[in-house]
C-alpha cells in the first residue's frame, strides 16, 4: 500500500483511487478494519510529501527565507502556496464525512478514473502556446486557478496531481512548470489533511496500529522521491496521454470486476 501511495501520489492516475481498489482487490479494509484503512489511506501521504522536501531542498529553503519578496520563494511563494490551499482545505472540511461515507469505493473511483482520462486527452488535444515560465513566474491568479481545480481530486479516481497539472494548463502554465508546482501545492494541503484526518481518528486507532502506520509511510517516502524524479524528466519531453489511456483502461477492469463481484459501499 506505501509503495502503491508513493508511486501514484504525483502522477496523474489518482492515489487515493489506487489505494481504495487495491486494498479492495487484497482485503486491507477487512484486515484492520473501514475507518482505520481510510486514515492509514490518508495518513501515508506524509511519506509522499517528505519526498518532495527531500527532492526540492533548495527550494524549500527558499521558501523558509522570508527575507526575499520576489519569485516562488520566501512569503510570496507561502502566499501562492496559500491561495492555492484554501479552496480544497474548505471544502474538504465541510464535505470529509460526506466524502469518505459515499465517494470511497471502486465504484466512484472507477468514475473519477475515466472522467479525468477524458479530461487529460482533451488537455492534449487542445493547441498549446504557453511558453515556459517557471515557478518564478506563477501569479497569484495561477494560484487561485490551480486552487479552484484542485477541488476536482476530493472525488476519489479523479487525480490531485491531474487536477492541479491540467487545471494549471488551462490557467497558461507550460506543462513543466504545472507539474512542479503540483508538487509544491501538494505539501499543505496533503499535510493538513493528514493531520487532522489522524486526529480525528484518534479514537478508533490503537499501538497495533502504529507499525502498520510506519512502514506504509516509510514505503511511501522512497517509492514517491523516485517517482517525482522521474516525472519531471518525462513531462520535459512527453504528453500526459499514455495516463489517459491507461486510466481507461483501470476504469474499464474495475467496472468489469465489479460486475461479476457487486459490493455495496
Amino acid at each position: 500500500m506505501g509503495m502503491v501511495e508513493g508511486l501514484t501520489e504525483f502522477i496523474p492516475v489518482s492515489s487515493t483511487g489506487h489505494l481504495i481498489l487495491v486494498g479492495w482487490v487484497c482485503g486491507f479494509e477487512q484486515a484492520v478494519g473501514k475507518q482505520v484503512a481510510d486514515t492509514f489511506d490518508v495518513f501515508i501521504q506524509l511519506g509522499a510529501i517528505m519526498a518532495v522536501v527531500a527532492a526540492y531542498p533548495s527550494r524549500f529553503m527558499l521558501l523558509a527565507d522570508l527575507r526575499r519578496r520576489s519569485g516562488f520563494a520566501g512569503w510570496g511563494g507561502l502566499w501562492l502556496l496559500a491561495l492555492t490551499t484554501l479552496p480544497a482545505l474548505l471544502v474538504g472540511l465541510a464535505a470529509r464525512k460526506a466524502i469518505k461515507m459515499y465517494l470511497f469505493n471502486p465504484t466512484t473511483v472507477a468514475i473519477g478514473l475515466a472522467g479525468g482520462a477524458l479530461w487529460i486527452l482533451y488537455i492534449e488535444w487542445r493547441k498549446h502556446n504557453t511558453r515556459p515560465i517557471g515557478l518564478d513566474g506563477l501569479t497569484w491568479k495561477h494560484a487561485v486557478g490551480v486552487g479552484l481545480f484542485q477541488c476536482l481530486a476530493l472525488w476519489p479516481g479523479v487525480s490531485r496531481a491531474a487536477a492541479t497539472i491540467l487545471g494549471g494548463m488551462l490557467c497558461g502554465i507550460d506543462r513543466k512548470t504545472a507539474t512542479e508546482y503540483s508538487f509544491f501545492a501538494a505539501v499543505p494541503v496533503l499535510t493538513a489533511a493528514a493531520v487532522y484526518d489522524l486526529y480525528k481518528s484518534l479514537p478508533i486507532l490503537s499501538a497495533q496500529h502504529v507499525p502498520v502506520f510506519v512502514v506504509g509511510t516509510v514505503v511511501s517516502f522512497f517509492s514517491a522521491w523516485a517517482a517525482v524524479k522521474l516525472l519531471i524528466r518525462y513531462v520535459s519531453r512527453h504528453t500526459l496521454t499514455p495516463f489517459a489511456w491507461y486510466r481507461l483502461a483501470v476504469a474499464l477492469l474495475v467496472l468489469a470486476l465489479l460486475w461479476g463481484r457487486p459490493i455495496s459501499g
